[in-house]
């Protein structure tokens, strides 16, 4: 994977490797990621049949060929040309969920006609009838899930992009913010760079509500029979409201260090909420999985599966749709070769592992 960003580092402009790379501040919680998936240390099984091993599982309801999806990401088209549609049509080929981000540079329509199974992700906005609008449009594109992001009142200090006054290139928009009321401040376009600011995040500030609330997910879950995923959640206390509220699944997510600097590493949250749900919702880890190690980890530890987010949009850079493929296709293979070492020969054996960490001792 690492060759893949490498490549990847090669082919991009300075502004836009930075705008994928980079975490919030001095990026504490990007690195304390990275450091505690390396420090979980698995425990393995031995004398277990391993001759047929499979990766397939079911995530939110629907079959998929590893515990994998394909994270939310704005602007897939500032990394390649073909955008989103090559990244949904390669995790349709890979068997692994799509999650339509509302920032997406494609339509949920477009990107549905690639087929596979498609989530949508949505921010909550400050105009409320494009919330809406933008929940009957998954609905109706046939999104299998509705992902509501929690974490972002307004955009963290992500220091790259305020130094290289980032925006996106002028041919990427916001299609499902383009053209309406909701955008009082400019699309962060190239023709809005500004020194020391980055133009995302100022539009971000322009249309995203901060005023979300607990009230709020409760009226959106009865607007929806999709099931209904929260991403964002690093506190007990917030998965178990979130649960007795009717939320199905949650997404354990620091937003990959994008958000607040010092916040807890997604690894080192997911033990302590899985213990509070119990089994009553669905679980996802999202920061920093780059390895089939890190979604073992991540099983062993209580999730039903991941998201995977920066990987993904470095093999996109390299070759679009099949540079995506190789990306999901290595995870597959990596996770495949440490389940047998480990003595799983399935998801749910993975699930039973006992992990060591020098923060924690636990067993899942």
């Amino acid at each position: 994977m690492a060759d893949i960003e490498t490549e990847a580092a090669k082919r991009l402009p300075d502004d836009i490797k930075g705008f994928v790379a980079s975490g919030a501040g001095r990026e504490l919680t990007l690195q304390a990621n990275r450091s505690a998936l390396d420090h979980a240390r698995l425990i393995p099984r031995v004398l277990v049949d391993v001759g047929d091993v499979t990766t397939a599982c079911t995530l939110l309801g629907a079959p998929a060929a590893l515990p994998v999806a394909v994270a939310p990401m704005a602007y897939h088209r500032a990394l390649h040309p073909d955008g989103e549609l090559a990244t949904a049509a390669a995790a349709r080929r890979t068997g692994a969920p799509f999650t339509v981000s509302t920032l997406s540079s494609q339509t949920v329509e477009d990107i549905a006609a690639t087929g596979g199974t498609l989530w949508f992700q949505l921010y909550w906005l400050k105009d409320r009838g494009l919330v809406a609008e933008l929940l009957r449009r998954a609905e109706a594109a046939g999104c299998r899930a509705l992902m509501l992001t929690v974490d972002v009142p307004r955009m963290g200090r992500r220091i790259a992009d305020m130094r290289s006054g980032f925006a996106v290139p002028p041919w990427v928009r916001p299609v499902h913010l383009h053209g309406r009321d909701v955008e009082p401040g400019p699309v962060p376009s190239q023709s809005h760079r500004r020194a020391g600011a980055s133009a995302v995040a100022e539009h971000t500030r322009a249309v995203f509500d901060p005023s979300l609330s607990w009230k709020d997910v409760a009226w959106l879950r009865e607007q929806t029979e999709l099931p209904l995923v929260l991403k964002g959640i690093l506190h007990p206390d917030d998965a178990a409201t979130a649960v007795d509220l009717g939320v199905d699944a949650l997404v354990v997510s620091n937003h990959g260090g994008r958000q607040l600097e010092g916040a807890i590493a997604a690894i080192d949250a997911l033990p302590d909420i899985a213990d509070v749900v119990a089994g009553r919702a669905e679980l996802l880890l999202d920061g920093g999985v780059s390895c089939g190690t890190d979604i073992l980890k991540a099983l062993a530890l209580g999730a039903s599966g991941v998201m995977v987010g920066r990987p993904v949009l470095w093999g996109l850079a390299t070759a679009g749709a099949a540079g995506v493929a190789r990306v999901l296709h290595l995870l597959k293979e990596e996770l495949e070769t440490e389940m047998a070492i480990a003595g799983c020969p399935n998801v749910a054996a993975a699930r039973r592992l006992v992990v060591q960490s020098q923060r924690r001792d636990t067993g899942h």
